[in-house]
């Protein structure tokens, strides 16, 4: 099973509906200045829980059941083909050239040598998969994230993220169908599912993980989400602390300690001793 991003859909656009409907609710004094719609997103998380529980992992469990790893791998690579377009996109508008030159080849050869997607020979040449999104390209562009908000449906985001989600939707070909008749929305919609289900699917053997690694299962989600976002923006780089802090926060602690800044510790006290196994 491939977990890879794919592309939002009309989604997104249900999710902000939503959330533009409710947000007054969460206008009162927040109790956290950090977290200031908190009671909402637990709110929201709780409501996207059961929806998950009765509807989207019983699809994704009959979906695991009823396909073969070479169809859902070739379900995957049709997503993520079509994900590319607006990697592509956003490649560009963070001026990243050659990444925009390798993924608009990863589509092109994909598309035509991959027979729409289905086999990824993009990668069996050494073209590589990335991860670019119009949230991303907003934080390159210097936009603030602003507070942790969770959407219906959709998830963990904020609104950096929600404005993210409706760039990405207008970069989706499959959101374009509805101007070409029924029988082109209904395979959009059939392909949101299919899309959806297969996604889901992909992220059955990290549930366990969260679930038992979490003591406060939405703080959990709420950090995971954002320290990943920042490491999407910064592709990677993660920067360094300064070592200027650690040497203020031993200054001090030595008042703390009874000790004067010219005593020296003795060698022996800090040494553990370990009793000698018989």
């Amino acid at each position: 099973m491939k977990t890879q991003k794919i592309a939002p859909s009309a989604r997104s656009f249900l999710s902000c509906l939503l959330m533009a409907g409710m947000l007054g609710g969460c206008a009162s004094a927040p109790s956290n200045p950090d977290d200031p719609w908190e009671g909402w997103n637990r709110d929201a998380q709780d409501f996207n829980d059961g929806f998950d529980k009765h509807i989207l992992k019983p699809m994704a469990k009959g979906y695991v059941d009823i396909t073969s790893d070479a169809v859902d791998e070739g379900v995957t690579n049709f997503f993520s083909n079509i994900n590319d377009i607006g990697v592509t996109i956003n490649d560009l508008l963070q001026f990243k050239l050659l990444q925009g030159g390798m993924d608009l080849s990863r589509f092109l050869i994909n598309t035509t040598a991959g027979v729409v997607g289905i086999f990824d020979v993009a990668s069996m040449i050494d073209l590589p998969k990335h991860n670019e999104d119009f949230e991303q390209t907003l934080g390159v562009w210097g936009v603030p994230s602003g507070p942790y908000f969770v959407l219906p449906f959709w998830g963990p985001s904020s609104p950096r993220g929600m404005v993210g989600l409706i760039g990405d939707a207008l970069t989706d070909p499959l959101n374009y169908t509805l101007f070409f008749g029924t029988a082109a929305s209904f395979a959009s919609t059939a392909s949101d599912v299919v899309d959806v289900t297969d996604t889901r699917a992909g992220l059955m053997s990290t549930e366990k993980i969260v679930d038992e690694a979490a003591i406060d299962r939405y703080e959990f989600i709420k950090e995971s989400y954002q320290q990943h976002v920042e490491y999407l923006i910064n592709d990677g780089v993660v920067p360094e602390q300064d070592d200027s802090l650690d040497l203020d926060l031993d200054l001090e602690m030595e008042p703390d300690m009874g000790l004067e800044s010219d005593d020296a510790v003795p060698e022996h006290k800090l040494e553990l001793s370990v009793p000698e196994k018989k």
